[in-house]
């Protein structure tokens, strides 16, 4: 799809810059780490996935928008066998690939194998807009590959596609800033999106509270589910953000990298 990189690109740097802005400006909760060596792990995290993801696509050249157009093209996948309203057919694909994201990020904290790759998101000892970048590369290859796969099953339009990248892309980076939301304004919008502080309850030490409210873009499937905890039982500014056995190792990228494949 023309132009689909670029609008990627700007739309997430565009509200990277902006919250990072908001979280100098007015952060929800003080760091505990240093922001130089936890933002260099990350974004280095970040740039091994954008390899991983070019690598994949030199094996595997359609990734998720090139799958949706190949899909239409040949009249593969549900969508692509049935005759719906456009509108309508655009906003069950979202629905539907936001409820497989839910569903695949419930499950990696379920089977110990995927969470070894998931407790990387994870060990970032502190909670800020880099820790929505901060995934091992396996984990990124993984999940492309189960989002390929469920395109060319259900046959969404690559526009629908593009929006939900753009959608899951900056959701994840609106709901892992460190910014403050007024109260009622916060529950306004938890009604629809995951807030920050909806989220951080998500990043918390505890496992029944990290075993918790799975959503990146919409909130409703943990409401409906019961997976959902309106707040940590610590409070947002006394809770403990990363794992139990939390040190200084999570903020070196090399240690990172290695953490699926060790014991703790």
């Amino acid at each position: 799809m023309q132009h689909e990189l670029l609008i990627r690109l700007g739309v997430f740097f565009g509200l990277f810059v902006s919250l990072a802005a908001l979280e100098a400006l007015a952060p929800r909760r003080p760091l505990n780490w240093s922001k130089t060596h936890r933002w260099v792990a990350n974004w280095g995290l970040s740039l091994l996935n954008t390899l991983t993801l070019r690598a994949l696509a030199i094996a595997l050249p359609l990734l998720a928008v090139g799958a949706a157009s190949d899909a239409q093209a040949n009249g593969w996948g549900l969508f692509n066998s049935i005759n719906l309203p456009l509108a309508f057919e655009f906003l069950l694909s979202i629905l539907i690939l936001d409820f497989a994201i839910w569903l695949q990020h419930l499950i990696t904290h379920k089977i110990p194998l995927l969470w070894r790759l998931h407790r990387v998101h994870h060990a970032d000892p502190d909670f800020d807009v880099t820790t929505a970048i901060r995934f091992h590369p396996v984990e990124i290859a993984l999940s492309m590959l189960l989002k390929i796969g469920l395109i060319y099953l259900l046959g969404p339009s690559a526009v629908a596609v593009l929006v939900f990248e753009v959608l899951l892309n900056g959701t994840a980076l609106f709901n892992h800033a460190n910014i403050r939301l007024p109260a009622k304004l916060d529950q306004i919008i938890r009604l629809v999106l995951v807030t920050p502080d909806m989220h951080r309850v998500h990043h918390s030490v505890h496992r029944d509270e990290h075993d918790s409210n799975y959503g990146f873009a919409l909130s409703i499937w943990d409401r409906a589910l019961g997976t959902y905890i309106a707040q940590p039982r610590a409070g947002h500014d006394k809770m403990t953000i990363g794992l139990e056995w939390q040190d200084t190792r999570p903020t070196k990228l090399s240690w990172s990298l290695r953490l699926p494949f060790r014991a703790k």
